[in-house]
């Protein structure tokens, strides 16, 4: 099957304009994600798919394949959907444009997981986590799912429920694998209640009746949704660098 990763990257975000430029050690957060998905064995390419001319510029400047999508497309899911529309490609994987620290190898377990099972339209990403300051951060999406692993609901709000926060909480991680023909599909259903009320497009999903398969992964993440979000990626990565070059 051949599937590509497609790197949606909006430049004018509500909470952090300019969000996908914002410097990373020497590199735009934009360049981290795209090298990471590079190293992903399990994509023949990653495009950068960007409704901003300084974007596509940058994207260029680094060496990436980036195209130009317009303005009014309203979520990463259209802009992904409109990069491929006329690319022979069975699987797609829509990585978030604020993952810089997204593992190659996770990317690759969410797509094998959807090339294992035909009758999943698409997959993603979750993470055990214990951490308190997480469960409670409304910008921190939680999963829980069936034994078989197909998503059941997410929220912004701690579930399950638990008065102690003792119980599993997995925090949803930012890349959807699809099927071609169903991000088609996906991108003509209207957006559902929960959808509105929660903020999360994936809902619309499970609000229509499909199924998302939820892999859990041992390789952590953190979204870039504020300033302090970032802050904390930068002493990641810079602990990351100073660790590997004292070996």
């Amino acid at each position: 099957m051949k599937t590509i990763g497609i790197i949606p990257a909006r430049y004018g975000s509500t909470r952090f304009p300019g969000k996908p430029l914002a410097d990373i050690l020497g590199k735009p957060m934009i360049q981290h994600v795209w090298e990471r998905a590079s190293q992903a064995k399990t994509l023949e390419k990653v495009i950068i798919a960007t409704d901003d001319e300084r974007i596509l510029k940058k994207a260029k400047e680094f060496g990436a394949e980036a195209v130009l999508t317009s303005p009014s497309l309203s979520s990463g899911t259209e802009r992904v959907a409109d990069a491929v529309k006329d690319l022979e490609v069975d699987i797609v994987a829509n990585i978030q444009g604020d993952e810089p620290l997204i593992e190659p190898k996770a990317i690759n377990e969410a797509i094998e997981s959807l090339v294992n099972d035909p009758k999943i339209p698409m997959a993603t990403l979750a993470y055990k986590t214990t951490k308190k300051e997480e469960i409670r951060d409304p910008n921190v999406v939680k999963v829980v799912f069936d034994k078989d692993n197909l998503a059941l609901y997410f929220s912004r709000f701690p579930i399950p429920f638990s008065k102690e926060y003792s119980s599993l909480f997995y925090k949803h991680l930012g890349l959807y694998i699809y099927r071609k023909e169903f991000l088609a599909k996906l991108i003509q259903l209207g957006p559902s209640p929960l959808e509105k009320i929660e903020g999360l497009e994936q809902l619309r999903v499970l609000a229509s009746g499909y199924r998302i398969k939820v892999v859990e992964t041992e390789y952590d993440s953190i979204g870039v949704d504020t300033p302090e979000d970032l802050e904390r990626v930068r002493a990641l990565v810079s602990k990351k660098l100073k660790m590997q070059n004292e070996r």
